[in-house]
């Protein structure tokens, strides 16, 4: 399975995803379906970094179409009664950026700190998908020699997450649910072939806030 038709997963999930909370409300199988698209976007960028031509492009672009994604990201987030935060483009370029400095830094366990530090702002300043979202995306990078051990890792990184939530707000049985889905997105990621196929680099960073803002106008007839 090559990189492109990762992503056409991706879109395809996301785009349930959201369309889930237009029509359900959220919390409705689209909306678990839904779930198989951060972890191929993270693994994504994992990716992106071992094979990117320049590094400050891609970060500069992660940036670029985070400010433009935001406003139709809290429209879509204030219609569907959701809490404002920072889109998923500020998660990916912050977990873009916990990988750069750890393979530059000299001394690891100062760059596993770095990572650290990016996942608490992060959760911090309310980005979709907060300081898990960072740690996913490193530990993509971190065990990407070793399939197993990044199955295992991130399947404890999704565990711990929902044993938060329950923490927090209680057991559901929605928290099964979605848990599943997201670890079965692994499913897709170990078939990934390391092949391209099709260049649609920027298919994903347009079709994001143009889905968005059409579930927007949606949403107001």
């Amino acid at each position: 399975m090559s990189s492109f038709i990762l992503k056409i997963i991706a879109i395809i999930s996301m785009s349930f995803d959201h369309v889930g909370y237009l029509i359900m409300g959220g919390s409705s199988w689209f909306n678990y379906i839904g779930r198989f698209a951060f972890p191929i976007f993270a693994f994504q960028i994992s990716e992106g970094y071992l094979h990117t031509k320049d590094i400050y492009k891609y970060l500069f672009r992660l940036f670029i179409f985070a400010i433009i994604s935001q406003i139709p990201f809290m429209l879509f987030q204030y219609s569907m009664g959701i809490n404002l935060s920072l889109n998923v483009f500020f998660t990916l370029l912050f977990g873009l950026l916990a990988i750069f400095i750890y393979d530059k830094i000299k001394y690891k366990f100062l760059g596993i700190l770095c990572a650290f530090i990016l996942g608490l702002v992060a959760e911090l300043c309310s980005f979709d998908y907060g300081f898990y979202g960072i740690a996913i995306i490193f530990i993509f990078y971190l065990f990407r020699n070793n399939k197993l051990a990044m199955c295992l890792n991130f399947i404890i990184a999704v565990l711990l997450k929902n044993l938060y939530r329950i923490y927090m707000y209680g057991f559901r049985v929605s928290y099964i649910y979605s848990s599943l889905f997201v670890i079965g997105a692994l499913f897709f990621i170990c078939l990934y072939n390391g092949k391209k196929g099709r260049n649609i680099k920027y298919l994903l960073y347009f079709f994001y806030p143009v889905h968005l803002f059409l579930i927007y106008l949606i949403s107001l007839i």
